[in-house]
């Protein structure tokens, strides 16, 4: 028998082995992983909580009013720099303008379109 021909058998039947040995630890691994338990993994992130708005509009408070309703009547011009506002966490009623939660909301709000 030829050296350099039982040498090439041995080096693919060496290679086949480490191919082997390799999926039967890939094999391992994924079951590993698959009933592995990190603590905290099954439980969601909670949603910070939506801030509510009040406004009084005719001397009247509306609210509890989300961003969405908030930006609304912004845009329909019922809230203005000058219209009175109160949410959680505020000692009294203060100007929207100086409001910087709802500056916020003014500044997301789209303008008129042009006509």
């Amino acid at each position: 028998m030829d050296n350099n021909r039982f040498f090439s058998i041995d080096r693919l039947v060496e290679f086949g082995m480490g191919m082997a040995v390799a999926n039967q630890m890939v094999s391992t691994m994924n079951r590993a992983m698959q009933t592995m338990h990190v603590p905290g993994s099954g439980q969601t992130i909670p949603q910070p909580l939506q801030q509510i708005y009040f406004v009084a509009i005719d001397n009247k408070p509306v609210g509890p009013l989300n961003e969405g309703e908030l930006s609304q009547l912004i845009y329909q011009k019922k809230v203005k720099k000058d219209t009175l506002a109160w949410m959680p966490g505020m000692l009294g009623w203060q100007p929207v303008e100086k409001v910087s939660a709802i500056l916020k909301i003014v500044a997301l709000t789209p303008p008129e379109l042009p006509k």
